[in-house]
């Protein structure tokens, strides 16, 4: 006999993780940071491995009132999680329910429509426009009656793409009061666009906006598990409620704190991959590829039908990366050398053409 389980969780893929790359090549799959932990922060993190055997801070008390004094908001409105996916599955299991639906656009977060089937709700994924980016006006017409919360990915993921301040701050003051709009910038720190941050602004200025952060791509920490929310108190105190106890660790906590006393060593790091990030599109451009110019850590390249020959090519020149069959595949900027492989892989397709020429 068979044990019976949830009905409509076969509507809802399990999360893939970047593929692992063997020894020798590079693994550019993941949007991880190419850089090691800064000696501080893995100094602090070891500094509190004798205390292991106590339950963390629930709370996260003392990162939120850093959060807080930083953008100028309640520690109240503060909340923590498991990295920026919980986030937004807090965000959704606040405010989304059966019968209720949550929009964003499409391709985005790989994750956002299994995290709201698994809360209940039905997701409305609503196409990118021919640039890749967030068609906001076909946003605002899919709004009905049962929309409870909206994400806008800016820096999208996977395109890389951005809603420049002014188009998104005249889309959020359309989204009705009672919809939730979550900006989603866990790829804030690489945008180098006059849109950088207006996430932030739009909470202080509008009640029905939540905005995403994450420790996992700037701040190097994607191995703690560790984001974070703006979010109206309201929200905020229903996240809370709906949060998994204990959801983030102490070592976490403490490395996302000495990671906020290290951003001047960070931006070094955040310019040296927005460096590669812009290398990466160039050469992709160069070979013939169709990449879009990104505003995050990665680089989209939305190659159709030749999806299956970019993923050979790069994969017989030791690159591991990120492919949504038949639509395309994802870079990450990762170390030069990652990038110099991915300049051989090219350079060697470009070889055999012409010679088959």
């Amino acid at each position: 006999m068979t044990l019976p389980t949830r009905a409509g969780l076969d509507a809802v893929p399990a999360y893939r993780q970047g593929r692992s790359a063997p020894a020798g090549a590079s693994k550019v799959s993941s949007n991880e940071s190419p850089h090691p932990p800064l000696p501080s922060v893995v100094e602090a993190v070891q500094q509190r491995l004798a205390t292991i055997h106590r339950y963390p801070d629930m709370s996260a008390a003392a990162l939120r009132e850093r959060l807080a004094e930083r953008y100028g908001v309640e520690p109240a409105a503060v909340t923590v999680g498991a990295g920026s996916v919980e986030i937004a599955s807090q965000l959704i299991h606040a405010v989304a329910g059966e019968g209720d639906e949550v929009m964003f656009a499409w391709r985005s977060f790989e994750a956002y429509p299994s995290l709201v089937r698994i809360a209940g709700a039905t997701p409305v994924a609503v196409p990118l426009n021919a640039e890749h980016a967030h068609d906001l006006d076909a946003m605002l017409a899919a709004i009905t009656p049962r929309t409870r919360l909206i994400f806008v990915c800016n820096p999208n993921n996977p395109t890389g793409t951005v809603v420049g301040a002014a188009e998104l701050e005249a889309f959020v003051a359309a989204v009705p009061r009672d919809v939730l709009v979550v900006i989603d910038e866990a790829y804030v720190h690489f945008d180098r666009t006059g849109s950088h941050g207006a996430g932030v602004e739009l909470f202080h200025r509008y009640p029905h906006v939540a905005v995403l952060h994450t420790f996992s791509k700037a701040y190097g920490l994607a191995g703690l598990r560790i984001g974070y929310a703006l979010s109206p108190l309201a929200v905020a105190d229903s996240q809370r409620k709906v949060a998994v106890p204990f959801g983030v660790t102490d070592l976490a906590q403490v490395g996302a704190l000495a990671s906020l006393d290290a951003e001047d060593e960070l931006a070094v790091r955040i310019d040296e991959v927005v460096a590669h990030r812009d290398r990466l599109c160039a050469l992709l451009v160069d070979a013939g590829w169709p990449a879009v110019t990104s505003q995050a850590n990665f680089v989209w390249v939305p190659a159709g039908d030749r999806t299956d020959e970019l993923e050979s090519l790069l994969n017989e020149g030791g690159v591991i990366t990120r492919v949504f069959a038949g639509e395309g595949i994802r870079i990450s900027s990762g170390s030069m050398e990652d990038i110099d492989r991915v300049q051989s892989a090219l350079q060697a397709e470009t070889a055999l053409q012409e010679a088959r020429a």
